[in-house]
């Protein structure tokens, strides 16, 4: 599968692009990430690294809802929710990414 790049030869494509590019503090178009956002986010990050999980089901749902929402229609994305076995989308969830579109 071809990938995306930019002009530095950059991944622009894929669930490590953004990853890659913090740590080399370039973004996409080649411009460095201001090091003000570079610290924010690393101090972010930490905060989250230490944060206790509820479970490897409850995050991969997450995830799924949340990058799911982006690509796939609701009544799709609620079905294959049910269909693989997790609760069904919230009427929250439904708010928060469905109600703009």
């Amino acid at each position: 599968m071809p990938t995306e790049t930019n002009p530095g030869n950059q991944t622009t494509t894929g669930a490590d692009a953004i990853d890659e590019a913090i740590a080399q503090g370039i973004d996409f178009d080649g411009s460095p990430i201001p090091t003000a956002k570079l610290e924010l986010y690393g101090k972010v990050m930490a905060l989250e690294g230490n944060r206790q999980r509820s479970g490897v089901s409850n995050t991969m749902r997450s995830r799924i809802v949340r990058i799911g929402a982006k690509h796939i229609p609701q009544a799709e994305l609620d079905q294959l929710l049910v269909d693989a076995g997790f609760a069904p989308l919230k009427e929250k969830e439904i708010a928060f990414f469905y109600s703009g579109k």
